[in-house]
C-alpha cells in the first residue's frame, strides 16, 4: 500500500526561521554547483544568481531605499534536469544524491519563502541530443505544466525562477546585493576553499555584479590551512580560514552538513588572546574555522538550519555532543593561532597588571586565587570594562571563602587531623587576603574622593565655582540622617577622622525635623553630628545618656566673599546658633529617651570656605588664630564653650592627602 503526502501539510510541519529567508535561495545555488559537477566541467562551469526587484518601484533618491525584492533567478550550465533528475525532484525526501548530502526537501523550502517557482531546463537526451522541460511548482498543485520539447540551445543548463518573495520573510534581510553576496559566498564558501575550488559564481542586481572569486580574494586573509581530529571515533575535517579584518565577522567556528553552512558559534572571548582585533606579520584578520564530518551530516536536521545532536548532556548511546564538539575544535584553533595568541597574551596580562598598580590595588590580593586564564584580558578594553570583569572574579573568590567557611565549621568524618589543619590554615590565608583587598579598596575610595574633591573647589567649565551644594553631596548626602545612609556612603573623614564616630549624624536637615531632637527651631546645620556615652554609673540603666559632644559643620561656596555679621550671612555665628539650640532644647536619643540638659556639653564648629577677605575678617572678630601655614584659623569660644576651626578647602584636600599618603604610598597609588 503506498502513501501519500499532503504538500501543504508538510510544509506548514516544516521549520524555516524568518531570518533564514535567503536559504532557499542559496540552496538552489548548491544543486546548480552539484550539476555542473554531475556534468563533469567544473572548470567551464558558471552560476548567476539575479535578484528579481520590483519594476513598478523605484529608488528612493532622498532616502536610498532600493526597491523590494521579489524574487530571484538562478542560471547554471549543469548537466539540467535529465529523467532522472526530475523523477527524484517529483519525489519528497528523496535519496538520490544522498552522498552529496542531499535530503531531497530542499524544494519544500522553496515555497516556505516563495509563492511559486517556475523553471526551465535544458539537458542531454538518452540519444544524444539536448531536450527542454519546462514545468512549474507550487504548494497546491505540485509539479504542474510540465512539457518536454527539443531544445535550440548550444548546451545544457537550468533557469530555475523564484517568485514573489514572501514579506515575512523579506523584511527580516538585507536588501543590498552585495550583502546577499557575501552572505552566499559565506554559505558554499566550502567549495571554493576544499581542493578544485568552485565553479564561477556572480550576483547581479540590476547594473551592479559581483563575482563571488573576487569577493573571496577580497576577504581572504591568507590561504586555509586543512586538517582532520577525531572525536570519540569519529573523523572531524577542520578548515581554518583567516578573513581579512575588513569584513564584517567575528572570531567563530562554523559547523557545515553536506558542505553547506549550518551553525555558526562566536568564539570571541573564548580562547585567551583572541581579542576583537588580532593580528600576524601580514596584518589584522577574523579567525573562522570551518567544521565538516559524516557525522555532521548523518545528523543535520532537514531544513538545515541546526543538528539532532544534544547541546551538553549527551544521552545513553552518544558519547558526542556540541559542546564537546566546540571544545576540541577551539583545543585545535588555540594550537593553529598560537603564535598571535602568546603576544596577546602577553599585553593582556600587562594591562591587568597596570590596572591593579595603579587604579585598583584591592584586587592584588585575590590575584593568587584566580584562574590565569581570567587575568587575560582584551588590552583594549576600558578601565570600566577592566573593573567590572576583576569584581566579578573578586566576587567569586568572596563566595568560595564563605562556601568553605561552612564547610570548616562542619569537618568531614573522613577529615584527617592534619589534613583539617590545612583546610583552616588556607581558609584563613584567603580570609586575611580578602579582608586586605576590602581596605586596599577603601583607601583607594579615598583617593579618588580627594582627587573629585580637588577638582570640584576649582573652576567649572563655564569659568563659574561649584555651589556649596555639590562640596556637600562629595562629603555627606543632602537631607539624610544616621537612619537614611550607609556609613561608607560618607566620607566626614575629609574634615575630621572622628566624625566617623558618631551616635547621631543629620546632613542639611532642620533641627525640628531631627527625630533626637524636639526643638521648635527651623534652623538647618549643614551637618550636625552628637555623640553619646554611657555614663559608667549607670553602666546597666539604658535610659539616661548623657550627651558627649555636639559637632557642626557649615560649608559655603568656594570663593564667597559676602560674609558679615549677622547669623544669616556669618557661617561662624551659624554654627555657634545650631549649638545653641541643641542644648536648649529637650534633646532625645534615637531611641526616644531623654537626654538631661546641659549647657557645658563640647562643641566642636567647623567652617569649611575660602579665607575671602571677608571670612578673614569675621575670624578675626571672634579672635581666631591663624594657622602657621596661612591656610585656616583656630580657637576656642568661652563663651559657647565652643572649639571652632576654619578651614580652607585648599587646606582640606592637603591635610586629606597628608592623613592618608602613608597608605597610598603603601598601595602605590600617586598623593600628588
Amino acid at each position: 500500500m503506498s502513501l501519500q503526502t499532503n504538500l501543504k501539510g508538510r510544509l506548514r510541519n516544516t521549520a524555516l526561521p524568518k531570518t533564514h529567508g535567503l536559504m532557499p535561495v542559496f540552496e538552489a545555488v548548491v544543486n546548480s554547483i552539484q550539476s555542473i559537477e554531475e556534468k563533469g566541467e567544473r572548470d567551464t562551469g558558471k552560476i548567476i544568481l539575479q535578484i528579481d526587484r520590483d519594476k513598478q518601484s523605484t529608488l528612493d533618491l532622498e532616502s536610498k531605499e532600493l526597491p523590494p525584492i521579489v524574487g530571484f533567478t538562478i542560471i547554471d550550465n549543469g548537466c539540467g534536469f535529465n529523467d532522472e533528475n526530475f523523477k527524484s525532484f517529483k519525489i519528497l525526501d528523496s535519496e538520490h544524491k544522498i552522498e552529496k548530502g542531499c535530503r531531497g526537501v530542499g524544494r519544500l523550502m522553496w515555497l516556505k519563502v516563495f509563492d511559486r517557482v517556475e523553471i526551465e531546463s535544458h539537458f542531454a537526451s538518452v540519444e544524444g541530443c539536448l531536450n527542454k522541460r519546462t514545468f512549474n511548482f507550487n504548494d497546491t498543485m505540485a509539479v504542474h505544466k510540465e512539457q518536454l520539447v527539443n531544445s535550440d540551445e548550444k548546451e545544457s543548463g537550468t533557469t530555475i525562477r523564484l517568485i514573489d518573495f514572501e514579506k515575512s520573510y523579506r523584511e527580516k534581510l538585507s536588501t543590498k546585493g552585495l550583502s546577499i553576496a557575501n552572505q552566499l559566498l559565506e554559505h558554499v564558501l566550502w567549495y571554493f576553499v576544499r581542493q578544485g575550488g568552485a565553479p564561477k559564481i556572480i550576483v547581479n542586481d540590476g547594473s551592479d555584479s559581483f563575482d563571488l572569486d573576487d569577493l573571496l580574494q577580497k576577504h581572504m586573509h591568507s590561504s586555509a590551512f586543512h586538517e582532520t581530529i577525531h572525536i570519540f571515533n569519529h573523523s572531524f575535517d577542520l578548515t581554518h580560514i583567516k578573513f581579512r579584518s575588513s569584513v564584517n565577522k567575528k572570531h567563530q567556528i562554523a559547523l557545515c552538513a553536506a558542505n553547506r553552512l549550518v551553525e555558526e558559534y562566536s568564539i570571541q572571548g573564548k580562547i585567551p588572546g583572541l581579542y576583537a582585533k588580532i593580528s600576524d606579520e601580514t596584518g589584522d584578520f577574523i579567525y573562522t574555522c570551518y567544521v565538516s564530518s559524516e557525522y555532521l551530516n548523518d545528523r543535520v536536521r532537514s531544513e538545515r538550519t541546526s543538528f539532532d545532536i544534544a547541546e551538553d548532556v549527551s544521552d545513553l548511546f552518544e558519547d558526542i555532543t556540541l559542546r564537546s564538539i566546540r571544545e576540541e575544535v577551539l583545543k585545535r584553533a588555540k594550537q593553529y593561532l598560537n603564535d598571535v595568541l602568546s603576544k596577546n597574551i602577553a599585553a593582556g596580562r600587562k594591562r591587568v597588571e597596570d590596572f591593579i598598580s595603579n587604579h585598583a590595588p584591592r584586587y592584588r590580593p585575590i590575584v593568587g586565587y584566580v584562574n590565569d586564564e581570567l587575568l587575560i584580558v582584551d588590552p583594549d578594553k576600558s578601565d570600566k570594562e577592566l573593573e567590572l570583569h576583576l569584581h566579578a572574579q573578586w566576587y567569586e573568590v568572596e563566595r568560595q571563602l564563605v562556601e568553605e567557611g561552612h564547610d570548616i565549621m562542619q569537618p568531614r568524618k573522613e577529615d584527617h587531623v592534619e589534613e583539617y589543619k590545612k583546610r583552616v590554615s588556607n581558609y584563613l590565608k584567603k580570609a586575611e587576603d580578602l579582608k586586605q583587598s576590602d581596605l586596599a579598596n577603601y583607601v583607594t575610595h579615598r583617593r579618588v574622593i580627594i582627587d573629585l574633591l580637588q577638582k570640584t573647589i576649582g573652576l567649572l567649565d563655564d569659568g563659574k565655582y561649584a555651589r556649596e551644594e555639590m562640596i556637600h553631596e562629595l562629603i555627606m548626602p543632602m537631607q539624610k540622617d544616621s537612619s537614611e545612609v550607609f556609613l561608607d556612603s560618607c566620607n566626614l573623614w575629609l574634615i575630621d577622622e572622628r566624625l566617623a564616630f558618631h551616635n547621631y549624624l543629620a546632613s542639611d536637615k532642620t533641627i525640628n525635623a531631627m527625630p533626637i531632637s524636639e526643638s521648635a527651631s527651623g534652623k538647618e546645620p549643614d551637618l550636625l553630628s552628637l555623640k553619646v556615652f554611657d555614663n559608667p554609673i549607670l553602666v546597666n540603666d539604658q535610659i539616661n545618656f548623657p550627651l558627649a559632644s555636639i559637632t557642626v559643620v557649615e560649608m559655603k561656596r568656594p570663593m564667597r566673599n559676602d560674609m558679615k555679621e549677622g547669623e544669616d550671612k556669618d557661617p561662624i555665628e551659624q554654627a555657634l546658633g545650631y549649638v545653641e539650640r541643641i542644648r536648649e532644647g529637650q534633646v532625645k536619643t534615637k531611641d526616644g529617651f531623654l537626654i538631661p540638659r546641659n549647657d557645658h556639653i563640647p562643641a566642636y564648629c567647623y567652617v569649611v570656605c575660602d579665607l575671602t577677605p571677608s571670612m578673614i575678617k569675621r575670624c578675626k572678630n571672634f579672635s581666631l588664630t591663624m594657622t602657621a601655614d596661612g591656610m585656616g584659623f583656630f580657637g576656642y569660644n568661652p563663651n559657647y564653650k565652643s572649639y571652632i576651626e576654619v578651614i580652607s578647602f585648599n587646606q582640606l584636600v592637603r591635610a586629606a592627602k597628608e592623613r592618608n599618603k602613608a597608605f597610598f604610598d603603601k598601595l602605590g597609588l600617586p598623593s600628588n
